[in-house]
């Protein structure tokens, strides 16, 4: 069975109880056709660049997930109309915005991207008041790429509560180069230069999927944009951007967790109309845990019964899986690989360097049975296969969510996983798609927990 994503209208997330949770009944191994939701980490850049702009943008292909509906909320507290034309289709249009905008404290609190208005304002406006953004806690996430590059396009700040950035005479075009590949802070510049006149070039630029398709979009808007894919984005920038029509790529970061979901339950997937270049390593890093797959065009197919194995190392090395800046693996995958890595045989060191607080997760795939060392913050060793146990969890952010959720659809007996608005803000109606593909899971409404004091 296909599992489509515009195949059922349903209420907007806001309507679901305040407190829900997933009961799982695992062991039963995955089977049938998925296609993947598209980009989240490319729908909120992109949605962001509507507001370079004063005529009409249609977004399509836009997952309907809860940080989607929390971006649109930050959009329309500063003058965005944006409305639902389709199940995955957004029209927006920024012609109501002014320089007087403010974004709400409490939206912006709710989204680490609520940050990436600060280049789209600050270029149309000569001004961007920004409250602190909010987002997943896994570690420091600075902001500082994002003020140097600001910086360098002739803007001044100041951060007290706020961050309050000027131009007074407008951006001017000119060299950025970032002390570290920041995927938010090259998009923020991206932005901010495709609607500043003249030549930027940013080095030392992110180049994830993400980044691409927001390039492919700001050049249907009209800036010019050369290097896509690559670290160093020339831009040739316009004083007026005019609107269009894009469609955000698919998620390679949900094709990875529907792949560990195929190897961790022994089941067998096809993952329809992906962007095979977008996966190379993502395929290369679960072949060396024994998860094989294959193309078909631009499916991927995922064998099943699959006997996973570790590879080690020439010289009998200890495997090893570690992220990094594109085209390295990718850091949103690493909670995934751990879930996977429980169920290979053999040692697996996993070195998440990014950031600092996103392994903390582990011990609850150690309480379900999972054989898992923690050397430090940033480094666990995973031993496997090991025979995992329902048990009862919360979902401390998105990418452990679901890499809690994937190892309780491959554990034997029933396993509850509460705080799922964080599961929601990543991946559109997973349970109901999941259920498509046979796994035994149900969305139940929870009161919340009284406090003694």
């Amino acid at each position: 069975m296909t599992v489509r994503l515009a195949e059922r209208r349903h209420s907007p997330l806001v309507a679901r109880p305040l407190m829900e949770k997933f009961v799982i009944d695992g062991g039963v191994p995955l089977r049938g056709t998925v296609v993947p939701a598209g980009n989240k980490n490319g729908a909120l850049p992109i949605l962001a660049a509507s507001v370079l702009t004063t005529e009409e943008v249609v977004v399509r292909n836009v997952p309907r997930i809860r940080d989607v509906d929390a971006m649109l909320r930050v959009l329309r507290g500063i003058g965005v109309s944006a409305e639902w034309r389709d199940d995955n289709e957004v029209a927006l249009c920024a012609a109501g915005v002014d320089r007087e905008a403010q974004i709400d404290r409490q939206h912006a609190e709710r989204i680490r991207a609520s940050f990436l208005l600060a280049g789209p304002l600050l270029a149309r406006f000569g001004r961007a008041d920004m409250p602190p953004p909010g987002g997943d806690v896994i570690g420091r996430r600075r902001l500082d790429p994002h003020l140097d590059a600001f910086r360098a396009l002739g803007a001044s700040f100041e951060h007290s509560r706020d961050i309050v950035l000027t131009a007074e005479r407008g951006l001017r075009a000119g060299e950025v180069f970032m002390d570290e590949p920041s995927v938010m802070a090259t998009e923020n510049a991206l932005m901010a230069a495709a609607l500043t006149p003249g030549q930027t070039v940013i080095g030392n630029a992110a180049c994830e999927p993400h980044v691409q398709d927001l390039a492919r979009m700001l050049c249907k808007m009209g800036a010019d944009i050369r290097g896509i894919g690559s670290n160093v984005l020339t831009i040739t920038g316009r004083a007026e951007l005019g609107g269009c029509t894009h469609d955000v790529g698919p998620d390679h970061i949900e094709i990875g967790s529907f792949m560990a979901l195929a190897g961790v339950t022994g089941g067998e997937l096809r993952i329809r109309d992906t962007e095979p270049p977008d996966l190379r390593m993502i395929r290369l890093v679960f072949r060396r845990l024994g998860l094989h797959s294959e193309l078909d065009g631009a499916d991927v197919i995922v064998p099943g019964g699959q006997k996973l194995e570790a590879e080690r190392d020439v010289g009998e090395y200890k495997a090893k899986v570690q992220d990094g800046p594109w085209p390295a693996f990718p850091a949103d995958l690493t909670s995934i690989a751990v879930a996977l890595a429980t169920q290979c045989k053999g040692s697996v060191l996993i070195h998440e360097w990014m950031f600092e607080n996103r392994m903390i997760f582990t011990d609850k795939l150690v309480l379900m049975g999972a054989d898992i060392t923690m050397c430090d913050p940033h480094r666990a060793i995973v031993s496997g296969p090991a025979r995992l146990r329902g048990e009862r969890l919360e979902s401390p952010d998105i990418r452990a969510g679901m890499a809690m959720l994937i190892a309780a659809l491959g554990a034997e007996g029933r396993s509850e996983i509460g705080n799922i608005r964080q599961i929601d803000r990543g991946y559109e109606r997973i349970d109901e798609r999941l259920r498509d593909l046979g796994a035994n899971i149900e969305r139940v409404a929870t009161e919340p927990q009284a406090v003694i004091a």
